[in-house]
Order: structure tokens, then sequence, then C-alpha cells
């Protein structure tokens, strides 16, 4: 399983202290079935929860994910920022699952060296 973070996503972890152990953790939850609102079209939708602190009131990013594949977090928010994505929002991010999912070894490599991609080091 390989997982990725955009480089806008990348911005919205640092400032949220939500670190890449973090990120793995929500993608091992998904792996295992344990997914917080699948919203169709490879988008699904994973609670972190705030250091120190429970999920419930902690952030919720939004994945493009291939199950047994790939991982590609996107979006993040705080829950007491905004309640969730609109339906605009959510059409856009299906349209993208749909590309980005459908990428091959060579367009992820071309992605990570121009930058827009950061590979996330899990530990298996």
């Amino acid at each position: 399983m390989r997982v990725f973070k955009t480089k806008e996503f990348s911005r919205f972890a640092r400032k949220a202290a939500l670190d890449d152990a973090a990120l793995c953790k929500a993608v091992a939850d998904a792996e295992r079935g344990l997914i917080d609102a699948d919203l169709g079209g490879g988008v699904i939708k994973q609670r972190i929860a705030r250091r120190g602190a429970g999920k419930s009131g902690g952030f919720r990013t939004v994945i493009l994910y291939r199950r047994n594949m790939r991982a590609f977090f996107v979006y993040g928010f705080a829950k007491s920022d905004r309640p969730n994505v609109s339906q605009d929002e959510l059409a856009a991010l299906k349209e993208l699952a749909s590309e980005m999912l459908a990428y091959g070894d060579a367009e992820i490599t071309k992605a990570k060296e121009s930058g827009p991609l950061i590979e996330v080091t899990c530990d298996e």
C-alpha cells in the first residue's frame, strides 16, 4: 500500500501538527474496513484525533483511496471550522479521484519529482 499527500495537504498537516504516523494509522484503519465515511467514487473521509484529544473534536481528512493499492491525502479541515465538504467539492473530489487513482508508476514518479505529491513512509 502506497500512501501520498499533496503539497497543499502537507501544509495543512504541518499547521495542524499531524505527523506521518497519524496519516499511516488512518490508512491502516481504512485497510481494516474502519472507514469513517465512504463518499463514493474512491473518496473517503477519515477522522484523525488532535494530539492529546479524541477523534470527535479532531480533524477530518479526505483521502482518494483504492484498497490495497494507494491512498492520496488531498484535503483536511478541523471539525470546528466546517461541518463537511459541499456537494460541489465532493463532485470535484470524485473527478480528481478518478484521475489520480488511475495513475501508473510513471505518473506518480513524475508527480513526486515535480513536487505536487509527497510519499508518506509507513512502517508495515
